[in-house]
């Protein structure tokens, strides 16, 4: 359906369902997402401790060697000037930079030592001695794999590989140049890095650093450590209780979340559908406000629903009764017209001819007096619609309805006082209606002078409209404004005059009502101001 120019763009329900399931739908993509960010997190951490543990042993392997430049030991390649760190900074951190996700910092599995070309020389074995014994201590806590390195990289102390060459490998290649470098390394030999990481990959990758030890801006040896990062299942069962608190906490959220859904939307929702069906089984009682409105929106349109169903429900009561009255008004002079015209009939097709003239003028002048009253009630009828269609910016002066009244009425006495000058939000003609029907009934019921006097009440226009006329006996006081009540069926009234007024007045916001008075009759109008 296209949308009219000007309308506010509004979602459909379509659109509204798609958009909650493809948010649904990436999801678990968010999880996978938190859990590569936490990996590396755990990456980090690792590298850091590497990084850290490599440094102290770093300085005890330089203070070593500087303890030996007398006694001959040679040191590795010269540092590039421009890699040389500025002597007048204090801090030079080594920030841990891995990422699973780099191919450059993802290689394959370590590739084996190799065999020396030369032994280490005696002094950096002396080294190795000396660092022996703090490698080994320190593995027993941080779990980590300790290879300390000459400047040619061979392995000089650490558990394994003693006296084989790491200087192949590429981060230790580095290190021997003076650059400190750092490798993630997979476990599984000779496959290919799979494009996309997994939750579970942690376990199958191992964390590199190659430290270089700097004697006098030249290479002394490389601190060569590994660790396997903490595995993200093994750090939140570690961590089971606080998860399992979180864990409570979410399902604790969701159920509030919940109820307060089903109290604002879900539960006010069933009881408005529920409404909706006993009102069109019939039953009265279901116009009754609900207990639970929700939201103040949803209480609107509650609202509006129930005023809506029970105006409805008095309208289609109205019509019921109304078309009740209607067939019984219809039926009375239907049923004279038919009789008389019959019996005119019956005489016409006789020989003899039963009827006298004057009975057949009789016969004549009763269909036609009952022809005049359905002409009367049909125009009653009309008046009656057009009454109850719904006014659209209708307005006109009181002094204008007042001479058409009077020009309407020429030969009745009919006296206006007070704020004539005011405008009323109703149309001349409808205003002309409401006026001209009750002179009309004064008159009909012997008043001589028909009074009006309006008072302007800011909103709304009172005007009281009397006469002295004959009065309304208190038996009838409560019904003159029912649709076909009247006292004068026998000389034509057809009981709407008042319905209809009753009906103009409601339909623009007004009212009429009988006020109580010794003589006479006096109506009070209250019409809407402009």
């Amino acid at each position: 359906m296209m949308r009219r120019s000007g309308e506010k763009w509004r979602p459909t329900v379509r659109l509204v369902i798609f958009t909650a399931l493809a948010a649904a739908a990436t999801l678990p993509l968010v999880g996978l997402f938190f859990f590569r960010l936490y990996d590396n997190q755990l990456i980090h951490q690792t590298q850091a401790e590497l990084i850290a543990q490599s440094r102290v042993l770093a300085a005890v392997y330089a203070r070593e060697v500087e303890m030996r430049l007398g006694a001959g030991i040679l040191l590795g390649a010269e540092i590039p000037p421009e890699a040389r760190p500025d002597r007048d900074d204090q801090l030079t951190p080594i920030r841990p930079a891995l990422d699973l996700a780099a191919r450059a910092d993802l290689l394959r599995r370590r590739p084996d030592a190799l065999p020396a070309t030369t032994p280490a020389s005696p002094l950096y074995a002396e080294v190795g001695a000396q660092l022996t014994p703090i490698i080994r201590e320190t593995q027993k806590v941080t779990l980590a794999g300790f290879r300390i390195l000459d400047p040619r990289g061979v392995v000089i102390a650490g558990r394994d590989e003693m006296g084989q060459s790491l200087a192949h490998i590429e981060e230790v290649a580095a290190a021997l140049q003076g650059q400190y470098r750092a490798v993630l390394r997979i476990r599984k030999p000779d496959k290919p890095p799979p494009p996309i990481y997994s939750i579970s990959r942690g376990i199958g990758v191992h964390v590199f650093s190659a430290m270089p030890v700097v004697v006098n801006n030249r290479v002394a040896g490389v601190i060569y450590t590994s660790r396997t990062p903490s595995n993200i299942f093994d750090h939140l069962y570690q961590e089971r209780g606080k998860f399992l608190l979180a864990a409570l906490a979410v399902i604790f959220v969701t159920l509030i979340i919940g109820l307060v859904f089903s109290r604002t939307i879900t539960r006010p929702m069933r009881e408005l559908v529920d409404r909706a069906a006993r009102i069109s089984r019939g039953d009265r009682d279901a116009f009754k406000p609900l207990a639970h409105y929700g939201t103040r929106e949803f209480a609107q349109l509650s609202h509006s629903f129930l005023d809506m169903a029970q105006q409805l429900s008095r309208r289609s009561d109205y019509i019921a009764t109304f078309s009740s009255h209607l067939t019984h008004e219809l039926k009375s002079p239907l049923t004279s017209i038919k009789g008389a015209a019959e019996l005119l009939l019956d005489s016409l097709q006789s020989k003899s001819g039963n009827l006298t003239p004057m009975e057949q003028k009789n016969f004549v002048s009763n269909i036609l007096g009952d022809t005049g009253r359905l002409e009367v009630m049909t125009q009653r009828l009309r008046e009656l619609a057009r009454a109850e269609t719904v006014p659209r910016n209708e307005q006109t002066g009181l002094s204008q309805v007042i001479a058409g009244l009077k020009s309407r009425f020429p030969t009745r006495t009919i006296e206006a006082t007070g704020n004539l000058d005011r405008s009323i939000g109703m149309s001349s003609e409808r205003a002309l209606i409401v006026l001209s029907h009750l002179t009309d009934n004064a008159i009909r019921h012997n008043a001589k002078a028909v009074r009006l006097d309006a008072i302007d009440e800011g909103v709304a226009v009172k005007m009281t409209v009397s006469n002295d006329g004959d009065p309304i006996s208190e038996a009838n006081r409560d019904k003159i404004f029912d649709a076909f009540f009247t006292t004068r069926r026998d000389t034509g009234g057809t009981g709407m005059g008042l319905s209809i007024v009753q009906a103009i007045m409601a339909g623009h916001g007004g009212s009429i009502r009988l006020l109580p008075t010794g003589e006479g009759v006096v109506f009070e109008l209250q019409f809407p101001a402009v």
